[in-house]
Formats: C-alpha cells, sequence, structure tokens
C-alpha cells in the first residue's frame, strides 16, 4: 500500500509540474505576442572544460512582429519578413538570403518562444536575483537524438519575462544567454528593419546573393 501511495505522489507530482510550468510559459509567450515591439540585450557565455573554453559576450536584439535586427560580435543580421541580411563591416561583405531558404534556425527571436515545440517541462528550482524571483524551468528533448541533454529556462515570475536560458550539451559544453535589459513599446527608428543596398555597395561592400 505504501509503494502504491508512493508512486501515485510521484504521479500527480509529475502532472503539476507538467502543468505549473506549461502555465507560466503560456503566460511569457502571451506577454511577448501582446507587445508592439521588444528590444533586448543580453550577455552570452560558452563554456567547455573538454575544449578549454570560456568565451564572454554580449549583443542586442530587437523584434517587431516577425522582423528583427539582431548586432553581435560586430556584425548586423536584419530581417524584414521577406530577405535575412548579414553585414559583417570586417570583411565587407553582405550575404542576403531569402527568407524561404534561411529556415527558422536563423532567427534569434527563438531565443524567447524556442520551448514551445519539443520538450517535456519540468518545475526546477527558485532564485532571488536582486529583488526579483527567478522560477526555472527544465526543458529535455523529446528526441533522444538531440545534442542537448537539457536546458534551464529561468522566468521573472512576476513580470512573466525571459532572464535567462542555460543549455547543457550531453558533451558538458554548456551555453548561457542572460538577458541584461527588456524594453517593450519603445519608439523605434523607422528604418531599423530596412537595408540599404545602395549605400553598402557605395562602401564598396560585396554583396552576396544566396
Amino acid at each position: 500500500m505504501y509503494k502504491i501511495f508512493l508512486l501515485l505522489l510521484s504521479v500527480c507530482s509529475f502532472a503539476w509540474s507538467q502543468d505549473a510550468s506549461k502555465a507560466l510559459l503560456k503566460d511569457v509567450s502571451d506577454k511577448l505576442l501582446a507587445q508592439e515591439n521588444v528590444s533586448l540585450q543580453f550577455n552570452y557565455n560558452l563554456y567547455s572544460a573538454e575544449a578549454s573554453i570560456n568565451q564572454e559576450t554580449s549583443g542586442k536584439v530587437q523584434l517587431k512582429g516577425e522582423k528583427y535586427r539582431f548586432e553581435y560580435l560586430g556584425i548586423i543580421q536584419i530581417n524584414d519578413t521577406k530577405n535575412t541580411y548579414t553585414i559583417v563591416p570586417e570583411n565587407e561583405e553582405v550575404t542576403i538570403v531569402s527568407n524561404q531558404d534561411a529556415g527558422e534556425e536563423m532567427n534569434p527571436a527563438k531565443i524567447l518562444s524556442f520551448y514551445n515545440e519539443g520538450y517535456r517541462f519540468q518545475w526546477d528550482i527558485a532564485q532571488n536575483v536582486g529583488n526579483r524571483k527567478i522560477q526555472y524551468i527544465k526543458l529535455i528533448p523529446i528526441d533522444s537524438n538531440s545534442d542537448i541533454a537539457h536546458i534551464l529556462l529561468g522566468v521573472d515570475s512576476q513580470k512573466k519575462e525571459v532572464y535567462k536560458v542555460i543549455e547543457t550539451g550531453k558533451n558538458g559544453t554548456q551555453t548561457t544567454i542572460t538577458i541584461t535589459k527588456y524594453e517593450t513599446n519603445t519608439n523605434l527608428a523607422p528604418n531599423l528593419f530596412s537595408f540599404d543596398e545602395k549605400k553598402y555597395i557605395d562602401l564598396g561592400y560585396y554583396i552576396i546573393k544566396e
């Protein structure tokens, strides 16, 4: 009887964990979809003990509907819903790829919504960061062949905003993205998501169209 009770308790706990996680993530998604635009600044850390790598950098993303502007490691990527433009000033080069060919994996906006498909959820630890309560949800890939062991998604439980994403690979490599600034419905420049091809041609950039 005691074993049956423990089994029932375990099943109920798992069901609650799933439901609570889904409810919180739905709140995050609903809030994101309700915004006219979102601007993020983030820190990025890549750590691999095996490869002796501990790399830190930062970047920013601005989103409006399906449009985005992504700045990272000196590279600017713009998506105007038709094409993705990757501008590399160091190489004086621009690559233009049709969105039909680019695929969703190129979209940095997925940092805020990637969890909607392909994962099982588990309620994890909560931490206090300053005066914010960050609730972590553990995401486990449904695909057993995935290179990802698990992801910890930290959510500000009051603001319903993604705060941190910690991805651990099966090889032990850990990637951490921490959102340091989260703004919504700001006044964005009208041409923020536009690409002026003539401007870069006049600057002597090499234009690659794929």
